[in-house]
């Protein structure tokens, strides 16, 4: 079988722009976290509010509370790191979230090129809606995980296991908030019609509820729920949007035609 080295310089150069785009976001993502190092106090403090509240403990005298701490002589510079690296991944969204967008579209035509930048415009917007979301969500989850302590016993959380929690909850709220974006551009883009996308509704709720209920860290109803409502509202209008997009190229079809 004779090999085709056209296709294969083609998946070489693809594998190169994939290299070049990832390394671009690790470097945004690297320069930013030194904001998070700079800032490290400031974040634990607010990262630990949900559990304690470290100011009120410490203007009352007291060098923590009692329930949060970190283990092992590396624990205290490797959660340092995490938590920069964190802020950094945020802080850059805007940078890696445009190169996923310029990794896609060169495979688009030009006119879609220029109609999808709609999701360069509102990708990082909803991002931050969904980051913001699960951080308001967050203290509720903690409360509602951490009742379930037995009265007798104290429940004593290791920073890094919380801190994983905490960035699995933003994350996946700031990730699950990119669906309408994702799909409208698929619209603009001539991949999905209005009609495809809204005539599965059900199994799209379906799925919506499933991933809501797997990738939430607590696990509890009242989490799954603040994701899974607003999610299907923005799938839903969507859809509705993804309708009117398609009405447009209709008319627009129809005049020419007419002329």
């Amino acid at each position: 079988m004779r090999s085709n080295p056209g296709r294969m310089m083609s998946l070489v150069s693809h594998f190169d722009e994939l290299r070049r785009r990832l390394f671009k976001s690790a470097v945004a993502i690297a320069a930013l976290s030194v904001v998070g190092w700079i800032f490290y106090e400031t974040i634990v403090h607010r990262l630990a509010a949900p559990i304690c509240d470290l100011e009120s403990a410490t203007s009352n005298g007291n060098t923590n509370c009692g329930v949060l701490y970190i283990n092992g002589v590396l624990g205290p510079i490797d959660l340092k790191f995490k938590i920069s690296i964190l802020l950094g991944a945020l802080m850059a969204a805007p940078i890696w979230l445009y190169q996923i967008w310029a990794f896609i579209s060169p495979g688009l035509h030009k006119k879609e090129r220029r109609n999808s930048i709609f999701f360069v415009l509102f990708a990082v917007p909803f991002f931050a809606i969904g980051i913001y979301a699960g951080y308001v969500i967050l203290p509720f989850t903690v409360d509602l995980l951490l009742s379930f302590t037995p009265a007798s016993l104290t429940n004593l959380v290791r920073f890094d296991d919380y801190l994983t929690f905490v960035a699995q909850m933003i994350f996946v709220f700031g990730i699950a908030f990119e669906l309408p974006v994702f799909l409208v551009s698929l619209n603009l883009a001539h991949i999905l019609s209005g009609r495809a996308i809204l005539k599965p509704w059900r199994y799209a709720i379906f799925g919506i509820t499933f991933f809501s209920a797997i990738f939430t860290p607590g696990g509890d109803p009242i989490t799954m729920f603040c994701l899974a409502l607003p999610l299907s509202i923005f799938y839903l209008m969507a859809g509705g949007i993804a309708l009117l997009v398609d009405r447009a190229r209709s008319r627009k079809r129809k005049l020419e035609f007419e002329d």
